[in-house]
């Protein structure tokens, strides 16, 4: 066994990206404070072929020096927007077809390994800030909450590793 080398492993250039057909998912991102987590969640959004990311109240957008060391590029490919008010955001998205849900511990979540996204439907994810979470106005305005289990004495992920394993578990089922 041996290590692919990069151009063994035929990625899309930024292009094909762009041209490529997207899961049918997006990403919001409410208040989230650190430019490196902004950055990995563009990352995480070209790695599983996200339409798009929303980048709520204070999260920062690119071009940012710090955004573009942690997101290698993926800034570039993926589709963002500014939006200045989550709740407003997410209203909107529902009316467009999508399902919210939050990815946060509340009362009456979901654990991840239960949740079934409608199969007809979209899904926004929304991913709250670093310290106080998702906005319970947000929270209030959505299908339900997404909860991650953990078994050690933390109480929560970092956003940006949740964002990795919440996407992957919908994707895995979405796509088989």
């Amino acid at each position: 066994m041996r290590k692919l080398e990069v151009d063994e492993m035929n990625r899309l250039s930024v292009e094909q990206f762009r041209e490529a057909e997207k899961f049918p998912f997006v990403i919001v991102l409410d208040n989230i404070r650190s430019l490196n987590n902004v950055g990995s969640f563009f990352r995480t959004a070209d790695a599983f072929r996200a339409e798009k990311i929303y980048l709520c109240g204070y999260t920062q957008q690119p071009p940012h020096r710090e955004i573009t060391r942690s997101a290698l590029g993926a800034e570039l490919a993926v589709s963002w927007e500014k939006f200045e008010n989550t709740s407003s955001l997410v209203k909107q998205l529902k009316i467009q077809g999508y399902q919210i849900w939050c990815v946060e511990q509340a009362e009456g979540s979901t654990s991840l390994q239960n949740f079934e996204p409608a199969p007809e439907k979209p899904c926004a994810f929304v991913f709250g800030n670093e310290v106080e979470g998702v906005s319970d106005e947000v929270i209030a305005e959505s299908n339900g909450c997404v909860e991650i289990p953990q078994f050690g004495t933390k109480h929560s992920f970092n956003v940006s590793v949740s964002a990795g394993i919440v996407l992957w578990e919908f994707l895995r089922k979405k796509i088989t």
